[in-house]
């Protein structure tokens, strides 16, 4: 739907993916007298990210205890589920199995156990039978199921939630590129591609695979970049439609910064595996050898680049050979699920990771949020960003009634 910009807002929000659109949402809520925008560049929402990954209600197993991520993440689940629940977005809540297929995969899931139940969820082992007798296609020396976990349409999800901001009073101008952003003493002022210039009051830039570039426009970002890697699927032929009934994934390497291919049962009834994670040379080059010079360049000259290829070239050429290779990447998957066959494997669209690394070659795997005195910028929107984006949005409201001083603003206009 295409709304027409203000001329002047008390509040714009850059980004129309999972995270800009539930944050508008929560801002209109808590703030109904103010004027809010959100300008998304492409023709609708929820174009990159938010639309390409794999559907899944994540639990928090993974993530460090005290951590954002594990936080919001556990917060995340129940406000999603809730949310699908109210407005009838299709959901489902079949459970995850981390499968073990050798004596240091059992050890490591040992240490999830613990760190789950940290976290405050709930989590049980599986024994190799009861895996057999829960998933007889699976192949493993035991198990961790999360009960919990789900898969859902986020798209839905957006699409109700952009339906409720506008009901609300809020407005959304689609194919809306923001080209430049210059904060003022009063206001910030914004360019689009098409010359098209607006003011706000305050701004909060929720830009995905673009956040490094908007948040060097009001000075930052000199320590971090956005390094995209793509991450590829295949979608089973229907005749495995029911391969599996939870959610079945590896035991992640601790030392490898992505959590490995993976079986998801999807909303819409058939199995995609994937993803993999190999360096993307476009920001939004899904296609094969899509590359993009400006992309190229940025990461070229940036010196985390580098250290973080370095530092991870081993996994990333083996992510290459499984790009490359569509039989190593089935050897992958024939890891826990031997039954699958070269022909079971067919095309799906891929998706594309926006990934902040620091400087100094570090990958960020945490929410990392930056403010000027009127402007936030969620700089590093990891997964399960998707899961959480209720509770961030949440996080995001508290820092700009801090940081604005929203309060007064909504009693004196």
């Amino acid at each position: 739907m295409q709304i027409r910009a203000y001329d002047m807002t008390d509040i714009t929000i850059i980004g129309g993916g999972i995270v800009g659109i539930t944050t508008a949402l929560e801002m209109q809520q808590s703030w109904p007298g103010l004027s809010i925008e959100l300008l998304e560049k492409e023709p609708g929402p929820a174009r990159h990210q938010t639309g390409r990954n794999s559907g899944v209600i994540h639990a928090g197993i993974y993530y460090a205890p005290g951590s954002l991520k594990a936080e919001f993440c556990r917060l995340g689940l129940t406000a999603t589920i809730k949310f699908c629940k109210e407005h009838q977005v299709p959901f489902k809540q079949p459970g995850k199995l981390l499968v073990a297929t050798n004596d240091t995969e059992i050890r490591r899931l040992k240490a999830l156990e613990s760190r789950a139940r940290e976290n405050k969820l709930d989590v049980r082992a599986v024994s190799a039978a009861e895996l057999r007798e829960r998933e007889p296609n699976i192949t493993g020396l035991g198990a961790l199921l999360s009960p919990a976990t789900g898969i859902v349409d986020y798209v839905a999800m957006v699409e109700k939630m952009a339906e409720q901001f506008i009901d609300l009073g809020g407005q959304i101008t689609y194919g809306a590129k923001v080209v430049s952003l210059l904060e003022e003493a009063q206001t910030v002022k914004i360019t689009l591609a098409d010359g098209g210039t607006q003011s706000t009051a305050h701004l909060i830039v929720c830009a995905g695979l673009m956040a490094d570039r908007l948040a060097a426009m009001c000075g930052v970002a000199d320590d971090f970049a956005i390094v995209p890697f793509k991450g590829e699927y295949f979608r089973l032929a229907p005749r495995r439609n029911q391969v599996v009934q939870h959610l079945i994934y590896p035991v992640p390497d601790p030392e490898l910064p992505f959590l490995g291919i993976h079986l998801t049962p999807m909303i819409d009834g058939f199995v995609t595996v994937g993803p993999n994670a190999v360096l993307s040379l476009a920001r939004e080059g899904y296609t094969k050898l899509g590359m993009n010079l400006r992309d190229i360049g940025d990461m070229a000259r940036f010196p985390g680049f580098w250290r973080t290829i370095g530092d991870n070239l081993s996994s990333g050429l083996s992510e290459m050979a499984n790009s490359a290779f569509r039989r190593r990447f089935l050897r992958a998957c024939q890891r826990y699920c031997p039954s699958l066959e070269l022909e079971d494997l067919q095309p799906h669209p891929p998706g594309i990771r926006a990934q902040a690394v620091m400087r100094d070659g570090t990958l960020v795997h945490d929410f990392l949020v930056r403010n000027t005195a009127r402007t936030i910028h969620i700089c590093n929107a990891p997964s399960p960003a998707a899961t959480s984006a209720i509770p961030i949005a949440q996080h995001i409201r508290g820092i700009a009634a801090k940081t604005f001083d929203l309060k007064e603003r909504e009693h004196s206009d």
